[in-house]
């Protein structure tokens, strides 16, 4: 198997995007690549929820000390979009990873927590306030 994504005609630019790749497609490629270098032996769930966090705060410290306004201008900027997709793809990549080596169907989980979700957060009591302003009706979720 190629060690290199180019060799096996992965090139980025030529990426059908969102629309059109699985997230089956996605884990794959994380699992590809974690195979090639046999780093399974690390990948315990321990290890890949600190590497998650890790690089969430790497992708934080993108916005750090910005404003709303100035992060949202900053993303207008290619060079730093860029960087900061980059430390999102490493935060999704160890979330496959993590799926993986807990046997979870990441699809499955999602659309569960977002059912769980609806439930707890219904749009006509919530709509327009945050999540930690509980309405006095403390029956909800």
């Amino acid at each position: 198997m190629p060690a290199d994504p180019s060799d096996r005609g992965d090139d980025p630019r030529d990426d059908p995007g969102d629309q059109a790749t699985t997230v089956a497609e996605l884990r794959q490629l994380v699992e590809d690549f974690v195979a090639e270098r046999d780093w399974s032996r690390y990948h315990s769930p321990k290890n890949l929820a600190m590497s998650i966090a890790i690089e969430a705060a790497e992708l934080m410290e993108h916005f750090q000390w910005l404003e709303p306004a100035e992060a949202q201008r900053a993303m207008d900027d290619p060079v730093k979009r860029a960087a900061a997709a980059e430390e999102l793809a490493d935060v999704v990549g160890y979330c496959f990873a993590m799926a993986g080596a807990m046997g979870v169907d990441l699809s499955q989980a999602v659309r569960a927590k977002m059912l769980r979700n609806h439930e707890k957060y219904p749009a006509a009591v919530f709509r327009g306030k945050p999540s930690y302003e509980r309405p006095a009706d403390e029956n909800l979720g």
